[in-house]
């Protein structure tokens, strides 16, 4: 795999496109503006995992209002012209709107991106860096699990891969993603679970831990690993 430079990654465009096929890849090509993405699948189509009016007002609420929300903030300032990663890049120059509302309008749009209703497997390119980066498949899940499911209050679990390119787990707060310049750990995120509870909280209540669990049998891997040889190339 072709390596490029950490800091150019971080500043390439994303959400350039309306489909959310490629809308959340690093990509080289030219920033065309904010777009809200194409949920990909029918609200149904992850049942039983996920319900079809989870999904709905996951996706035409929740998200619709981030993206509408961060346009609004971002008029009259350079967010409006600028890719969502050089935004991150240096977040703590901006407005807690555009922190906010940003985050969660790019953050989703990884989210829906990493899901699927098709079974996917885990490549067996990505599998290798998995076993090498935390010793086996069963040790990552597990720590992406717990970093999930112990995360306190609304935010987000992330694999994410850093300047090093090493893989790494984290979790954030709120809307804040690996890209920020204000979270702890600093990467290029690869694969995101919502632990707010307006993603689970109609079908598994108060189990975020059921939620979590059953995340395994949807996650697109495919994207998973496109994001991860685009953070390499």
């Amino acid at each position: 795999m072709k390596r490029r430079n950490f800091i150019s990654l971080i500043g390439a465009s994303t959400l350039a496109a309306p489909l959310i096929a490629t809308s959340g890849f690093i990509t080289s090509r030219k920033f065309e503006g904010h777009f809200f993405p194409n949920l990909g699948f029918a609200y149904n189509a992850l049942e039983p995992f996920i319900d079809a009016r989870t999904m709905e007002l996951h996706y035409d609420k929740h998200h619709r209002g981030y993206f509408t929300n961060f346009m609004n903030a971002a008029k009259g300032n350079d967010a409006l012209n600028k890719p969502m990663p050089e935004i991150f890049a240096s977040i703590s120059n901006y407005t807690v709107a555009i922190r906010n509302m940003g985050g969660g309008f790019y953050n989703h749009t990884l989210f829906w991106e990493n899901i699927t209703p098709i079974k996917k497997e885990i490549p067996a390119s990505l599998k290798t860096v998995i076993e090498k980066d935390f010793g086996s498949v069963p040790d990552f899940k597990d720590k992406f699990s717990t970093a999930a499911k112990k995360h306190f209050g609304s935010g987000w679990a992330w694999l994410s891969v850093n300047s090093s390119k090493t893989l790494f787990v984290s979790s954030t707060p709120n809307q804040d993603n690996p890209l920020m310049d204000i979270v702890a750990e600093k990467g290029i995120p690869l694969l995101a679970l919502d632990v707010w509870e307006h993603a689970y909280y109609l079908l598994y209540q108060n189990r975020r831990a059921d939620y979590v669990d059953v995340f395994w049998n949807i996650i697109n891997w495919d994207a998973v690993e496109k994001r991860y040889e685009a953070a390499l190339d």
